[in-house]
C-alpha cells in the first residue's frame, strides 16, 4: 500500500463525511438561526426553546435522508474492504 492509496482513501472518506453531514449540519444550523431570531424578537430566552425544534428538525431530516446516508456509506464501505486485496498484494 502506497501513500498516494492511503492519501486518496483519506480524501475519499473525508470527501464522504462532508458529503453526508451536510444535510444534517444544514438543517441544524438554519433552525437554530431561526430560534435565535425568534428568541431576539421575542425577548424569550428559553433552553428548550432552542433545543427541541433543533431536535425535530434532525430527526426529520433523518427520515427523509436516512436511507441515503446509509446506502452511501454502505457503498464506500464496501468499495474499501473490496479494494483492500488490491492494495495490500
Amino acid at each position: 500500500m502506497t501513500a498516494q492509496m492511503v492519501l486518496t482513501i483519506g480524501h475519499e472518506a473525508l470527501t464522504l463525511l462532508l458529503m453526508v453531514a451536510m444535510p444534517l449540519l444544514g438543517t441544524i444550523m438554519a433552525v437554530g438561526l431561526l430560534v435565535s431570531v425568534f428568541q431576539a424578537v421575542t425577548q424569550i430566552h428559553e433552553a428548550t426553546l432552542a433545543f427541541v425544534p433543533k431536535l425535530i428538525a434532525a430527526l426529520v431530516v433523518f427520515a427523509i435522508a436516512g436511507p441515503w446516508m446509509l446506502t452511501t456509506l454502505v457503498d464506500y464501505l464496501r468499495r474499501t474492504i473490496e479494494s483492500l486485496p488490491t492494495a495490500l498484494g
